[in-house]
């Protein structure tokens, strides 16, 4: 998820009420039984973890914010997977990109929502700022790479796919409200994570453990909104266990504490708060906090406090 460095919008508020998701994007092999299994070591044992996304997993925070991100210094920003990593007692390789699409991360030159590309221009996060891992090519190239040369990584999580969404509500005419514009959206996702999980599994030849990260909705009591995130949630989830893998909730992690708080995530101080009293989409500490724990919970850990 990336924010255009101004202007606040809806996580997924699609309207999938009532609609069907889409079948699987294809049939995946099955893997060996070690694909599930526990990290190598357990919990603080010797290995390393490598974080794949947007914005969510980068902790992208936007320049309204109060203090204002210093963008050159990219270990002032602070998301899940440091929370993860600090959990585990495990060093982490930040490899996500602010504005990243399921396209972008594996197909050079491919739009993304501003991570080294924006609709209409050739500019993005990547090509102004650094990341907290610095490589060429894309996210998954650097991704085999590392895993090749780091047999002992014992975790991989990933969250992608809200940005396909952003740019399909920014390319079409009803802001991509139509079934057949949802399922279509959606299936790419899915074919997506089909091609990046088979490149990780099959190329890379990783077999430890898989997570991905589910999104949260921005109001736990917009019906649409609601059913907009748990569509793309589904969509992802249905992937990510057919390659052995699992789904921490990010979902369910922000809608308990949302609930005291008529269903806002906003008011239960999840996401950061701008000077004008609005929050922007990105999640604050405390909203990253819920999103490490609901990794951590799945990777057999203690949950970071």
């Amino acid at each position: 998820m990336h924010l255009r460095m101004g202007g606040v919008r809806r996580l997924i508020g699609i309207g999938l009420a009532g609609t069907a998701m889409v079948a699987a994007a294809s049939l995946v092999p099955a893997l060996p039984a070690s694909a599930s299994a526990a990290p190598a070591g357990g919990p603080g044992g010797f290995g390393t973890y490598l974080a794949l996304g947007d914005s969510v997993a980068f902790g992208y925070v936007p320049p309204q914010a109060v203090p204002a991100p210093d963008y050159s210094d990219p270990s002032s920003f602070v998301g899940y997977p440091e929370d993860v990593a600090r959990a585990l007692h495990i060093r982490v390789a930040n490899a996500s990109c602010p504005g990243e699409t399921t396209a972008s991360f594996f197909i050079p030159g491919a739009q993304s929502n501003g991570c080294e590309n924006s609709l209409g221009s050739s500019t993005g996060y990547r090509t102004l700022y650094p990341l907290h891992v610095s490589y060429r090519g894309t996210q998954m190239q650097y991704a085999l790479k590392y895993l090749v040369l780091h047999r002992q990584t014992r975790l991989v999580t990933i969250n992608i796919g809200a940005n396909d969404v952003f740019l399909c509500q920014e390319t079409t005419a009803d802001a991509c409200a139509s079934p057949a514009e949802v399922q279509a959206v959606l299936k790419e996702i899915q074919a997506n994570l089909t091609a990046i999980y088979t490149k990780i599994r099959y190329v890379a030849h990783y077999r430890g453990l898989l997570v991905a990260l589910t999104y949260y909705s921005l109001s736990y009591s917009d019906p649409a909104e609601v059913a907009g995130t748990e569509a793309l949630n589904s969509a992802i989830a249905s992937v990510t266990e057919k390659f052995g893998g699992k789904v921490a909730d990010g979902f369910a992690a922000f809608e308990g504490p949302s609930a005291a708080f008529g269903g806002s995530p906003c008011a239960a101080g999840l996401l950061i708060k701008l000077p004008d009293g609005t929050c922007n989409i990105h999640p604050s500490p405390a909203g990253h906090l819920l999103l490490a724990r609901a990794i951590v919970e799945v990777a057999g850990g203690r949950a970071p406090k």
